[in-house]
């Protein structure tokens, strides 16, 4: 059974119109996943929303650094951000992916991954790059699953709490778009 056309996922293009939603959902995000390694520590406060809010903000305003969103029924449900390396035409980082927590699993992060891929391979990119903290083992898996292997340029410290992944883009392929763009 399709969803109902209402309960359909969109990615688009991030606006400021969304920033209050994605700050949320991002300082949301993180505080579930640093629960797990350190409970009862309150990580979803005042002080980190306003934090993520500055940063989306900026990153809403560079001319450099796209962001998409998810909203089903009009909600914004995940976002991601990425930007060119500096100096290095084919080669991107992806700077933030995140999804409300209570919509993990329900494919709004690979939605956004995949708009993330499409949009790589239209700008001729060949190489993808991120960091994920060391104990998130949820984004680690998702990550592997979808191709990302540590880079064997960036080994980490013994006492580092990122991993550096990697993701060839000539092989690693996108589904087309769901509107068939």
């Amino acid at each position: 059974m399709r969803p109902a056309a209402d309960d359909a996922l969109r990615v688009r293009a991030a606006t400021a119109a969304d920033l209050a939603a994605i700050a949320a959902l991002h300082s949301g995000a993180r505080a579930a996943y640093h629960r797990a390694r350190f409970p009862g520590v309150p990580f979803d406060v005042p002080a980190e929303r306003a934090r993520w809010h500055d940063a989306w903000s900026r990153d809403l305003d560079r001319g450099d650094t796209p962001a998409l969103c998810a909203a089903r029924r009009g909600t914004v449900v995940g976002a991601a951000s990425y930007r060119h390396r500096a100096g290095h035409r084919t080669a991107v980082t992806l700077h933030q992916l995140h999804v409300d927590p209570g919509h993990w699993g329900t494919g709004v992060g690979l939605a956004l991954h995949h708009a993330c891929l499409r949009a790589w391979h239209a700008a001729g990119a060949s190489r993808a790059a991120l960091d994920v903290l060391w104990h998130n083992h949820r984004a680690r898996a998702f990550y592997t699953r979808l191709g990302w292997r540590p880079d064997p340029d960036r080994r980490p410290a013994p006492d580092a709490l990122h991993l550096s992944l990697t993701l060839d883009l000539v092989t690693a392929q996108a589904p087309p778009a769901p509107d068939g763009r």
